[in-house]
């Protein structure tokens, strides 16, 4: 088996990467291993690849000759896992044109190399919730830790209305839409995987991505101070904490990326919508509160700044299309999958 993963020294990618090398697969990675953390994950990947098995190419993708380059010289693949993309909402803002660049022409290039040099392909884009815009139009009641979608208890499906929002929506969605209608012309088999909060090891968080991670930083910080007897530094949040996102542990996802291929002639410009579900939803404050629960300390000390624009209050996934199609659902806890985050990030990312 051969497979292309974009973006795979990424958190998503590398974690991808890693699972097919494992059981011996011809692995081609594309990077430009412009985020923080990604040399590390290709050495990790080197050090776990056979002879000959493991290709490594760093390339922009938006730079359309070199995603054809690629193609030309390893193509055809049996899977492509596009998941490589500019992923960060406030780069969006302050660089919208590299953000276009990167997420629009990009997978215009992917698509188009594809088309031409590996059409047997089934092509696997990593797409957003960003998509569905801010859903303002939608019901929401308030609890003390949480705002609640009522009239969607077990989450929002495929069905939603798109409404693309701030440049990162509007380029995943053009690119989400672009993968589905590439199948519909041109008989390629694509799925697209419209993601809530994923999570877990192979991620270098930072404040405007991977929130997860970023806060299991935050609170293993304070639980030094604690531990070093001094007062732990506030950090900040925007919003009031009681915005909701279903949570998805790398490894559950991966087995979704797995699942699509088993099933891929089944995969015409399918669409998901991809997360924890309702049994693993949380707040920021449910999270902050589960965070010093499992490392025994005081409640988190945060301090509150104004919401961010385009910041939706409460986000579940309906995962029961890809429960029907793929037989696919999560085997992780929130509770199980922030406890293992907290050690990986413990252990790579902040050994005193």
């Amino acid at each position: 088996m051969k497979v292309l993963i974009t973006g795979g020294c990424g958190f998503l990618g590398s974690n991808l990467a890693a699972s097919y090398l494992q059981e011996g697969a011809e692995v081609i990675v594309v990077d430009a291993l412009f985020r923080r953390g990604s040399a590390a994950n290709l050495a990790w990947l080197e050090q776990q690849a056979a002879p000959g098995r493991f290709h490594f190419i760093q390339a922009d993708l938006a730079e359309a000759e070199a995603v054809l380059a690629v193609f030309r010289r390893h193509a055809p693949f049996d899977y492509i896992a596009h998941v490589g993309g500019q992923v960060a909402m406030t780069t969006s803002l302050t660089d919208p044109a590299r953000d276009l660049q990167t997420n629009v022409l990009g997978t215009f290039a992917v698509l188009e190399a594809a088309r031409a040099l590996s059409p047997e392909a089934l092509i696997a884009y990593s797409s957003t919730n960003k998509v569905y815009g801010d859903l303002e139009g939608l019901r929401y009641e308030e609890t003390p830790t949480r705002y609640r979608l009522p009239d969607h208890p077990e989450g929002l499906d495929e069905a939603l209305c798109l409404d693309f929002s701030t440049p990162y929506g509007c380029s995943k969605g053009a690119a989400d839409q672009y993968v589905r209608d590439w199948a519909r012309v041109y008989g390629l088999k694509t799925v697209v995987f419209r993601h809530s909060s994923i999570f877990g090891g192979r991620q270098f968080a930072s404040f405007d991505q991977g929130w997860v991670g970023w806060f299991c930083q935050k609170a293993i910080e304070q639980k030094r101070a604690h531990q070093a007897g001094v007062a732990p530094e506030p950090f900040t949040i925007a919003g009031t904490g009681k915005q909701v996102r279903d949570v998805l542990h790398a490894d559950d996802l991966i087995r979704l990326y797995r699942a699509a291929y088993e099933h891929r002639e089944r995969m015409t410009g399918e669409i998901f919508n991809i997360g924890g579900g309702a049994a693993n939803s949380l707040s920021l404050l449910e999270l902050f509160a589960l965070l010093a629960e499992l490392l025994a300390i005081p409640p988190l000390v945060f301090t509150p700044t104004p919401r961010r624009a385009s910041d939706q209050d409460c986000f579940i996934a309906d995962i029961a299309k890809a429960e029907r199609l793929l037989g696919w659902s999560p085997a992780i806890s929130c509770r199980d999958g922030v406890s293992r985050m907290l050690a990986w990030t413990e252990t790579h990312l902040m050994a005193a």
